[in-house]
């Protein structure tokens, strides 16, 4: 495994201090940064990642406290352990300031070689142990992503040839054969579908769980998704019925698939002679599908419910024919389409899912169609998260552009490549992070107009003019947000 070196950062306005320090810490792996003063310290600090960085206290222009001052102020650098280097004395007071600016310890002059290379050591294996492990991580859903779409093309001619032999086989010994292989063939499908979405979700950070939106009817949904539960599940009686209107704005098919993994969980571990009851009705602002299956869920597995890969710990009690995912996948779905999934299981009420999704707000009487294509600029260095957004948007219609990071946003912007109607930036990126786009944008009158939506779990890194939609990003939330900006002068 061949990664990049680990960066340290050493900050002294004396040469030769520098060349001390790095002659003391050198080692395979490591790649030492130095910079002879706080300027040239924030300028390294806009190109690379550091995990621990050296700083003089005592320099002229900007001394070591107000350049650690600085670095806790921006996302890209606020997380950097620091290591205050002084001449001065002990002086608790001063010590006190760096501690409040951010220090993880002060070493003082003459420095102890020994004490230097433990203490860099620490933060050495600290960073390449959590490297190791995040490239572990990501290799290991980019392993399950693309296992589980190279199985799928021969599990599909397994089913398809299935198919064909039941309209050949008239024994019914060896139909019934044929048929457990089909129905095995499509839980390992599901299974597969589950693995790659958890993958999707994982690395888009949830998006991939609400690729689009349009108008949808939710009986007309419940009734899809019956109909295709019916083909493995025959023999169960499933009752629907319906109250109100029902009409919600959505992913159609992410939406089956929640209803079908809910509906489907009712079928596996309800009881095999009772009917599931799935009721649609008015709640107010949202649509509510009630899905019932006689049953009580134990006590202590209902707080778990929703977790990832649970049905592996509870299979004595659980069915466990699936990985578990099913109802974390259908949580998801919801929370992407801004609704809630919820569940009471006792003796009293049996056991009860409730899906509930925002009403679509009703359509305009007249609709003033644009002679220009809306189009947006989506700003990311996660390639999943940029693709799953630019297919929201393009199913809504607009024209979606991308950029990786910050250098090449504003490169398509000063040039003219793109001129966006709206802008959705991602703040922490490499090269040239978020706030730094967002400031170059206002110096320039055309761009300064552009209305630009930040996306982050502390409201106080959004830079100030910019409007905020607060982690975990809600697709359809996102997406008003941006029609709106654009509607606005």
């Amino acid at each position: 495994m061949n990664l990049e070196p680990i960066n340290f950062l050493l900050v002294d306005d004396t040469e030769q201090n520098l060349v001390a320090l790095e002659a003391l810490l050198r080692r395979d792996g490591l790649n030492i940064l130095t910079a002879r003063s706080g300027f040239e310290a924030l300028e390294l600090l806009l190109v690379h990642d550091v995990a621990l960085a050296f700083l003089d206290v005592q320099m002229p222009g900007m001394d070591g406290f107000e350049l650690a001052e600085l670095m806790r102020g921006t996302e890209r650098t606020k997380h950097v352990p620091i290591i205050f280097v002084t001449a001065g004395g002990r002086d608790a007071e001063r010590v006190f300031q760096g501690y409040e600016s951010g220090a993880v310890d002060f070493l003082h002059k003459p420095i102890d070689p020994r004490v230097l290379r433990s203490k860099a050591d620490v933060f050495f294996e600290l960073s390449k142990q959590r490297r190791d492990c995040t490239h572990a991580l990501r290799l290991n859903e980019m392993f399950v992503g693309i296992l589980g779409h190279d199985l799928r093309t021969p599990l599909s001619a397994i089913q398809t040839g299935t198919e064909i032999l039941e309209q050949l086989v008239v024994d019914d010994d060896q139909l019934g054969i044929l048929r457990r292989m089909f129905v095995s063939g499509h839980r390992m499908n599901e299974m597969i579908e589950q693995l790659l979405d958890l993958t999707r979700a994982r690395l888009a950070g949830g998006l991939g769980f609400a690729r689009g939106r349009k108008r949808v009817d939710v009986l007309e949904l419940v009734e899809r998704a019956v109909d295709e539960l019916r083909t493995t599940h025959s023999q169960r009686a499933v009752r629907v019925e319906a109250r109100g209107d029902a009409t919600t704005a959505g992913d159609p098919d992410r939406l089956v698939q929640a209803l079908s993994n809910l509906i489907g969980n009712a079928i596996q571990h309800g009881l095999p002679d009772a009917p599931i009851g799935i009721r649609v009705f008015d709640d107010g602002p949202q649509i509510a599908v009630e899905i019932r299956n006689r049953g009580v869920i134990p006590g202590d597995l209902l707080p778990v419910l929703f977790d990832p890969f649970r049905g592996r710990d509870h299979s004595s009690r659980a069915n466990s024919r699936g990985l578990g995912l099913g109802l974390y996948i259908a949580q998801q779905i919801a929370q992407a389409h801004g609704g809630t999934v919820s569940v009471v299981s006792s003796d009293e009420t049996d056991t009860v899912f409730t899906l509930r999704l925002p009403r679509a707000a009703p359509e305009p009487a007249h609709v003033d169609h644009e002679l220009r294509p809306r189009v947006v600029l989506i700003v990311d260095d996660d390639e999943a998260t940029r693709e799953s957004l630019r297919e929201a948007f393009a199913g809504e219609g607009y024209t979606a552009s991308t950029a990786a990071n910050g250098r090449e946003a504003l490169d398509l912007l000063q040039h003219g490549r793109v001129r966006p109607d709206v802008v959705i930036l991602d703040l922490v990126m490499p090269l040239l992070d978020g706030a730094q786009v967002y400031q170059a944008m206002q110096a320039v009158p055309e761009l300064a107009r552009i209305p630009v939506i930040v996306s982050t779990s502390d409201p106080t890194r959004a830079p100030a003019g910019t409007i905020l939609i607060p982690k975990p990003v809600k697709l359809a939330r996102l997406l008003d947000t941006a029609a709106r900006m654009i509607r606005s002068p």
